[in-house]
């Protein structure tokens, strides 16, 4: 008595690079149980011949860490970025279909160029400044259930995530989107970082800045991490307000 073979089917969106026409391509891969994407990419990558029996070039993608820490290789799977690391084939209607992120420009296939996110994050500075590389001793000391709401907050992959949901955010729109936001509030809080403070504030008071979040709130929902996105908007929105009135009256 023979079972049935099963299979993993996937529809890849394949491009050669940035402006170049976009095509599907159709694999189809034998079943193995708990499969994520990535390994379902990697034996593309070994033999890479199209469901049809076509032989074409391996899929390219992004990975680093494969643990959902680093944020590198999301995608969009069946109509939703997400990681790809932590996605099951077996959680997915099949054929399974990948495409590259619409927000960031294309490199190739799947990958995506998310300059423009980290350069939104040196715009409002998303560190905490030190003097030297000597030992500073040990920082001034925190609360701890203000420890426990800011490293929710320091989960923050710049994975795009939020980027992909957000309406305001796209290649056309100068807008840094939720993510650098969120990190505002985050080194804000922070002993040290609140030093530099109006800083990030002036940053997002130009242009590409807050003013241009549309308050549509998908950011919250496509977060892998569930940080409270929409939270940081607002109370970044409370500084600013504060910000701008204590300069109005002091100059």
């Amino acid at each position: 008595m023979s079972s049935e073979q099963k299979f993993i089917e996937l529809r890849i969106k394949r491009q050669e690079g940035p402006g170049k026409p976009a095509r599907w391509e159709e694999f189809k891969l034998p079943y193995r149980p708990n499969a994520n994407i990535i390994s379902c990419l990697m034996e593309i990558q070994r033999n890479p011949i199209t469901a049809d029996g076509k032989k074409t070039t391996p899929v390219v993608w992004d990975c680093n860490c494969l643990e959902e820490v680093c944020g590198a290789c999301t995608m969009v799977i069946n109509g939703k970025a997400r990681q790809s690391c932590s996605a099951l084939a077996d959680n997915f209607t099949q054929p399974i279909v990948l495409e590259p992120m619409k927000s960031f420009p294309v490199i190739r296939d799947l990958m995506v160029d998310r300059t423009k996110m980290f350069e939104a994050l040196k715009r409002v500075q998303a560190w905490v400044p030190i003097d030297g590389t000597h030992d500073l001793g040990p920082g001034p000391k925190q609360a701890p259930e203000d420890q426990e709401w800011m490293y929710t907050l320091s989960t923050c992959m710049t994975c795009g995530c939020c980027m992909e949901a957000c309406p305001n955010y796209n290649e056309g729109t100068e807008f840094v989107g939720p993510a650098p936001i969120s990190q505002v509030r985050l080194f804000n809080a922070h002993p040290t970082g609140s030093m530099h403070a109006g800083d990030r504030l002036d940053a997002l008071m130009g242009p590409g800045g807050i003013n241009e979040c549309g308050n549509a709130q998908n950011c919250i929902k496509a977060c892998p991490k569930e940080i409270p996105l929409t939270t940081s908007i607002a109370d970044v929105n409370r500084q600013i307000t504060k910000h701008a009135i204590k300069k109005a009256f002091t100059k």
